[in-house]
This record gives C-alpha cells, structure tokens and sequence, in this order.
C-alpha cells in the first residue's frame, strides 16, 4: 500500500478556486483502480494551506491513475509545502474495528 501525503502552501485567496478545480480530478481517482482514499481539502486552521492524501493499493494503481488523471491546469503560485510517498506494508485499525 502507498500513502501520498502532506500539505501545499498558497495564497488564500486563491485556495477555493484551487479546491474547485480538483473537484473532477478527486471524484474520478476515487473511482480508479486500487484507489483507496483520495482528498484535496482546506486545512481547518490556516486559510494558507491545502492538505492532501492519498491511499493506493499498489505502486502499479498509482501508475495508471497518473497516466490518465488529467490534472486541471491552475494559474497558483505555491509559497510551500510537503508532501512525501509512504510504502505501506502493514497496516491495521488504529481504534479498534469499525
């Protein structure tokens, strides 16, 4: 399993018009092959930041879905951030079954 996470820094009043403009992009990798979690969301904090995660089943589903995914072209100066790729081989429920 591979976990892409981390945060992107920007303009805030640019960061809506950025959230928007992925909204196609997240349904349809929600929908792709070894999918497992995808969001691009407003931190609850700083109007400065984006936050983003990603859980793919394999390196092989990550592929296929960067080939196709046609990310929207957006005119955003990025001012910083984060993001890291984490092999995953192992993983259990962090309070119990849900």
């Amino acid at each position: 399993m591979l976990i892409i996470a981390g945060h992107l820094e920007l303009d805030p009043s640019q960061r809506a018009d950025y959230l928007a403009a992925h909204n196609d992009l997240i349904a349809r990798g929600r929908q792709a092959d070894g999918c497992l979690d995808l969001a691009i969301s407003a931190d609850a904090l700083r109007p400065d930041r984006v936050n983003l995660f990603e859980r793919w089943a394999s390196e092989e589903a990550l592929d296929a879905w960067r080939a196709v995914s046609d990310a929207p072209e957006v005119n955003v100066e990025f001012r910083g951030g984060d993001i890291q790729k984490y092999v995953i081989d192992h993983a259990a429920p962090a309070f119990g079954q849900p």
